[in-house]
């Protein structure tokens, strides 16, 4: 299945108090965390951008090479909701199987949470796959690029919730134990949460013992 990403960074991150997508950890921003994340699954990924566009370009673009980063804009950023950028993104991507869709501000889900959405989707007919945790519903959903016609045409309420409606009985439910689909940056304490999360678990990739390697040469 080829998978691409979608990922929201084109609000003004008015409750942080600072601009969130070049917010460091460690030593590299948020956004490219973010980036990061969903390309461990996705062959590439489509920045939806707004506020401070040049910035998050030129830092994605120092980051990784063109094929795997590309971007869309929502002019209206400031006076839209989630879904217009979401129009935005979808409207741009390259033609797949099926995409992420993930906010610019949750850059730890874990690789194995992205591979079990797509094995839900690979194992039946849904229209869009969810993680769950505990019963709810979390980002990111992974959706079959034949919903696109239906996301760019919805002009109902309740945004992307309204969408998710129409779809109900086509929709898969993938529980996981992934505390990275519960962490996001929208205020200053979520985000020294989430610091701290993506450290420690550098820190333990870094120092777990490595695989033997069986290969016969």
């Amino acid at each position: 299945m080829k998978r691409s990403g979608l990922i929201l960074a084109a609000g003004l991150s008015s409750r942080m108090g600072a601009f969130k997508p070049l917010m460091r950890i460690g030593g590299k921003t948020l956004i490219e965390y973010t980036a990061e994340s969903l390309l461990a699954a996705a062959g590439s990924v489509t920045v939806v951008l707004g506020y401070r566009e040049d910035e998050i370009r030129r830092v994605l673009r120092a980051a990784y090479p063109a094929e795997k980063v590309r971007f869309a804009f929502n002019p209206a950023y400031a006076t839209t909701d989630m879904l217009a950028s979401v129009k935005a993104g979808v409207a741009a991507l390259d033609e797949c199987d099926a995409f992420y869709l993930l906010p610019g501000d949750m850059p730890a889900v874990g690789a194995d949470t992205l591979f079990a959405l797509t094995a839900a989707l690979e194992s039946t007919d849904a229209k869009v796959a969810f993680p769950t945790v505990e019963g709810y519903r979390k980002h990111p959903p992974l959706i079959r690029f034949s919903c696109a016609g239906d996301i760019l045409s919805y002009a109902g309420e309740g945004g992307l919730r309204g969408i998710w409606r129409g779809y109900e009985g086509r929709i898969a439910e993938v529980p996981v134990q992934d505390r990275g689909c519960l962490l996001d940056a929208d205020r200053m304490d979520d985000f020294l949460a989430l610091a701290d999360y993506l450290l420690r678990k550098q820190r333990f990739e870094q120092t777990a013992p490595k695989a033997p390697n069986n290969e016969i040469g």
